[in-house]
């Protein structure tokens, strides 16, 4: 009996892993393919092999110093995407958190129905509104402008606050109510006393925030137009496999999307125990 609940318990888990193996190796895959071909020497777009029979720098190098043409400026659209992701992150951030800490721990009439208004409003795609968005913009004289990324990335963050919520609300209030005895505001106890203490959801916050600037494509598309200067990393990319330049800058393609995966691929790694904490201590009711 038990040698055989032990033999289909064995059966059942190599079965599964099995699956996930081969699900990993299908995910994994692209991946590989896109990190080996940035290092190859061929010239063609596409090769009816995995592995390059020859490899090089050259790609990386021709990315940023010798690309040969002025629409093509992936340096610039590197900055551009840097700039614009660091400043909304900042912005998102502090605004997340601030919600958070309102919704957590201050008690007012609307609260409720505030907290229910940024709930149904995060059902809606995005890009639902992106047509308004830019002919406001364009209104304000913004379209073609980085600023204008800037104010879209963070000026609705704030409704994001459910798991920056969730993990205030894992805090013991009674710090909050001895520092009140002590004369402290609410000011004073959300820098002084609740931050302090809320490391993993600053981070899990911080990544969140930099990651959706760096990597949208469709909202800075459509602000952006065709304002090359001004490209952000994910439409320069796009650009450079169009029909115009693919067959000149496919490789240089390969090369920059390794490139702009490295940064926050990284940061990921060494945050990584921070941001699983965040998120689990902020997946509570509240």
């Amino acid at each position: 009996m038990i040698k055989s609940y032990k033999f289909r318990r064995g059966l059942a888990n190599g079965v599964i892993y099995f699956i996930l193996g081969l699900m990993g190796i299908i995910w994994v895959c692209p991946f590989a393919y896109l990190l080996m071909h940035s290092f190859r020497a061929e010239a063609t777009v596409g090769v009816p092999y995995l592995i390059p029979k020859q490899w090089t720098f050259q790609n990386y190098i021709d990315l940023f110093m010798s690309s040969g043409n002025a629409s093509i400026n992936f340096p610039r659209w590197f900055l551009n995407t840097l700039l614009v992701a660091a400043v909304s992150c900042v912005i998102s951030t502090i605004s997340v958190l601030a919600v958070s800490y309102t919704f957590s721990r201050l008690r007012f009439g609307a609260r409720k129905k505030l907290m229910n208004i940024a709930m149904i409003l995060g059902m809606f795609p995005g890009f639902m509104t992106m047509i308004a968005i830019y002919y406001l913009l364009k209104a304000m004289g913004l379209n073609q402008n980085l600023i204008a990324l800037m104010i879209c990335y963070s000026s609705g963050a704030g409704m994001g606050f459910q798991i920056s919520k969730g993990f205030f609300d894992t805090i013991p209030r009674a710090l909050d109510e001895a520092a009140t005895i002590d004369g402290a505001t609410k000011n004073r106890i959300f820098w002084s006393i609740i931050l302090p203490m809320s490391k993993p959801i600053i981070v899990y916050t911080v990544l969140t925030s930099f990651i959706g600037p760096w990597c949208d494509f469709i909202l800075a598309k459509i602000i952006m137009g065709d304002a090359r200067e001004l490209y952000t990393v994910a439409i320069g990319l796009q650009s450079m496999i169009s029909a115009e330049f693919i067959n000149d800058y496919y490789k240089q393609f390969l090369a920059g999307a390794v490139l702009v995966a490295v940064p926050i691929t990284l940061l990921f790694l060494k945050m990584q125990k921070y941001y699983v904490a965040g998120v689990t201590a902020g997946g509570v009711k509240g």
